[in-house]
């Protein structure tokens, strides 16, 4: 009887074990689709309880949406990269608005700015928002973009001396952005991710959701095997669904899939002005960063390659050390990183940003 007891007895503390394990487990896979589908809103979210308030301007005729922080020190205009909007930078905005009067931008084809193809161009976009920085900011301001925004703020420093106090750079395709840079040797990402994509989208008319047109021809997803096709449908599902929404996937984990967020906001002409050259018409990039006087700091993440050769970093290290010579006061910050160095290292863009203000 005794032996019975404590084989009894064992069973159920085993079962109470499994319970628990299974309870736990459970916990933990809602805890990890909550994040992938709620992860974005709620930093967002944490933005605008930092005093954040969106408004628009018209400038030039155009609108540029835009969110304006707390006037708690100098003016500091962000411009997202390609695919984005403000709401990108909502991971370093509660912390940068303790010490800066932020003015965070929509870039034309993006977000709740003016959708027009008349202005998709590096010129355009460049002098709007210099002109946006006369109209709204109304003084000096330190300027810093991501990606084709790092572009686009190096244009704004460079053709704005006289207001821009500062500039942090942060990973811009310098040297790497027109058709035939970004075709040189095997490619970038950039060009196999995003540019032949959108301009492949634009020649169909069966797919009308961008982000299911994306999840179905993505570069990067393609290095899933099958699991992309297994993401494309439950992409065009929940596009389907949900139109106009920005696209979400409780299964796959956020930083996968983070670049499509945004997509229902942004224009794909936008991105074909980078498969056919028109978004650098007219720009010596060169030329440009020489026009550079103020302090600036020049985020780099460090190059990769893909096995295919393919150069999945935004610039060669080649590429690295001609915008560092070429630009007059500039300080080179390499780090290992993802190209979203704001999402990835909060910490290491907050600290960019006071150097080069300090630096004024």
């Amino acid at each position: 009887m005794t032996g019975r007891k404590r084989g009894g007895k064992a069973l159920k503390v085993t079962g109470i074990v499994a319970g628990v394990v299974v309870a736990v487990a459970g916990v933990a896979v809602g805890l990890y689709c909550d994040n992938n589908l709620h992860a974005e809103e709620r930093m967002i979210a944490k933005a605008f309880d930092a005093g954040l308030v969106e408004k628009q301007a018209t400038v030039n005729g155009a609108t540029i949406n835009y969110a304006e922080g707390p006037a708690n020190g100098p003016a500091l205009m962000l411009i997202h990269g390609q695919g984005m909007e403000w709401e990108d930078y909502a991971s370093v905005l509660p912390e940068l608005s303790k010490r800066y009067h932020v003015f965070a931008v929509d870039c034309f084809g993006h977000g709740e700015s003016a959708h027009d193809p008349a202005v998709y161009t590096c010129a355009a976009n460049g002098d709007a928002l210099i002109a946006f920085a006369g109209q709204v900011i109304g003084g000096d301001y330190i300027v810093s973009g991501h990606s084709s925004g790092g572009i686009l703020a190096a244009y704004v420093a460079a053709n704005d001396t006289e207001h821009v106090t500062a500039c942090v750079l942060e990973d811009p395709p310098l040297f790497r952005v027109t058709p035939e840079e970004a075709q040189e040797g095997a490619g970038t990402f950039a060009w196999y991710d995003g540019y032949i994509v959108a301009h492949a989208f634009l020649q169909q008319s069966e797919v009308t959701a961008y982000p299911a047109w994306y999840a179905s021809h993505s570069y990067l997803f393609g290095l899933f095997g099958g699991l992309q096709k297994l993401l494309a449908d439950q992409t065009a599902a929940f596009c389907a669904e949900h139109p106009g929404e920005h696209a979400t996937n409780a299964w796959v984990p956020r930083d996968w899939t983070r670049g499509m967020y945004f997509m229902d906001d942004w224009d794909p002409r936008f991105g074909d002005s980078f498969y056919d050259g028109s978004w650098m018409a007219g720009i010596d990039q060169e030329a440009m960063l020489r026009q550079i006087k103020c302090p600036t700091v020049y985020l780099k993440a460090l190059t990769n390659y893909g096995e295919d050769g393919v150069l999945f970093a935004a610039t060669t290290d080649e590429d690295a050390a001609r915008i560092q010579e070429t630009i007059a006061a500039c300080e080179t910050i390499a780090i290992k990183s993802g190209h979203d160095i704001h999402v990835e290292h909060p910490d290491v863009f907050a600290k960019a940003i006071d150097q080069a203000a300090s630096s004024r």
